[in-house]
């Protein structure tokens, strides 16, 4: 068993179940309990005693099973088990700090956007997730596989925390809204939409709008069901994004709301079914924020758009510090600023990961809606429509993203030494500029009047792939940005640039 495999950063992934070919199991039952035995084992280790551990699950077909196994591993070794079930990985951290639950950590059965044949575990404690760090503690120590448990097993009690989750955003959104003639119904009169994809995040509908006096009749896919029949739940996911613009478009909804698997990620669609996702959904939330904390510093991934920077720096006047791709990596940065003095509320990616300070940095793709629908209960009382917060958003006129596969079995060095030798070659084309500062691979922006956009090229987080995003100002722009890449990027014979023709 080569425990290292199952690192994804700083989650656990595998495959749980046969049905894609080429894709052998690794994450069985009985690997996920050695798993829970090292979880508590390294928890010991931290210092805690006592130990209670809330686990919750998203809709995947092999939930249950790994759910129960995760179960009878953390109960050997004498801690306690409250079982959550359904429930959403941001749940699951406010599992740890809640007051009448008072878990000592939480576990979360997830594979986020993955195929059904996949899942995976997050963990938290109170300090908020594992680092990539822990990960590696706990695979190690369950190689080993040397436990000493417990005399007496630990108890397993069952408790629906998402109906307790449900009720602080609720009540987040009265305080927030302050609806003076409908306290308990800031939403009264607005048609809101949710599309869950079949995924853990269908609570939204019923216990969270609802109550709050939203419409929400043409709301899809609410039902958990791990086959994922309807599309995939993901935010970044065309498939998806088109079926939520529909959805609004044929309910005549004032919003639409779209989830991830396990809800730390959303987007959401405007009353005309154009999505707001992406840079757009950057853009709305750093307004909201930027409004509360004047001048902060808005921590995005890479691959934001120049046009978002022009917004968050000229419009908005707060500052957008652009970092790398990985939702870790954009908290732990916004938190580092933080440490040095540098006020920095928002760390968001592209993907809709969006962790705020106010939140425990937890990225959390329900609290991130919740936060944009006080500013449209706000917005609404004044006859102002949410969306007119980013009128002046300048979008791209062209946008591509290639995934060029590396063929080397030492493919992060063969691609180091790809972004150093681009890097040299495009020094010599005229009208390119190397984008710095720039802490992910090599972003270059095109300032020909026939081009007039920029490009990055860098490594993926885990895989043997570089991604390359370019976009353009100017119709045909991103064709002729292409061009000068593919000559550059040609002499590589272990890179795979099928995906760049024409």
């Amino acid at each position: 068993m080569d425990w290292k495999k199952l690192q994804n950063g700083s989650d656990i992934r595998g495959v749980a179940l046969e049905g894609i070919s080429g894709e052998p199991i690794n994450l069985t039952p009985k690997v996920v309990s050695v798993i829970a035995k090292a979880f508590v084992s390294w928890l010991q280790e931290e210092g805690s005693k006592d130990i209670t551990i809330a686990v919750g699950m998203d809709s995947r077909l092999s939930g249950s099973a790994l759910k129960t196994a995760f179960a009878e591993g953390a109960t050997c070794m004498g801690a306690n088990i409250v079982d959550c079930h359904i429930a959403s990985t941001p749940a699951m951290f406010m599992a740890t700090i809640d007051e009448n639950l008072k878990a000592t950590a939480g576990v979360m059965l997830t594979a986020s956007h993955l195929p059904f044949n996949r899942n995976g575990l997050k963990f938290f404690t109170s300090n908020g997730g594992l680092d990539k760090k822990d990960i590696t503690a706990i695979l190690d120590i369950a190689a080993n596989i040397q436990f000493i448990e417990a005399p007496v097993k630990g108890k397993i009690t069952s408790y629906e925390f998402i109906d307790d989750y449900s009720s602080f955003l609720v009540n987040y959104i009265r305080k927030g809204a302050k609806n003076k003639s409908d306290y308990d119904q800031p939403l009264k009169g607005l048609k809101i939409i949710v599309d869950a994809g079949n995924g853990a995040g269908g609570f939204f509908a019923d216990k969270v709008l609802a109550k709050l006096g939203a419409n929400t009749n043409g709301s899809q896919f609410l039902n958990p069901d791990g086959h994922f029949p309807n599309h995939i739940p993901n935010p970044e996911d065309e498939d998806a994004m088109h079926s939520i613009c529909e959805a609004v478009k044929l309910n005549k909804a004032d919003l639409g709301i779209i989830f991830d698997t396990d809800v730390d990620r959303s987007a959401v669609v405007d009353k005309n079914g154009n999505p707001i996702n992406r840079n757009s959904l950057i853009a709305l939330i750093s307004a909201v924020i930027l409004k509360e904390h004047p001048g902060s510093t808005i921590v995005t991934d890479s691959i934001t758009s120049d046009g978002l920077t022009k917004f968050i720096e000229h419009d908005l006047k707060g500052k957008h510090h652009r970092f790398k791709r990985g939702y870790k990596n954009v908290i732990n940065e916004s938190m580092r600023l933080n440490s040095l003095g540098e006020e920095s509320w928002l760390a968001i990616e592209t993907s809709g990961h969006a962790a705020l300070r106010e939140n425990y940095f937890l990225d959390d793709g329900a609290y991130l809606v919740a936060k944009l629908l006080v500013e449209m209960a706000r917005l609404n009382a004044q006859g102002i429509e949410l969306t007119q917060l980013i009128e002046t958003l300048e979008q791209p006129l062209e946008s591509k993203e290639y995934r060029l596969h590396i063929l080397e079995n030492d493919f992060a060095t063969y691609g180091n030494q790809i972004l150093d030798k681009v890097l040299l070659e495009v020094e010599k084309i005229e009208g390119w500029e190397i984008v710095s500062p720039n802490f992910e691979g090599l972003r270059v922006r095109s300032n020909n009047p026939s081009e007039e956009g920029w490009f990055l090229l860098r490594m993926s987080l885990h895989d043997p792939v570089m991604p390359l995003n370019v976009e353009s100002q100017i119709e045909g722009g991103v064709s002729k940005i292409m061009k000068k890449i593919r000559q550059v990027i040609s002499p590589f014979a272990g890179l795979d640039i099928s995906a760049l023709k024409d």
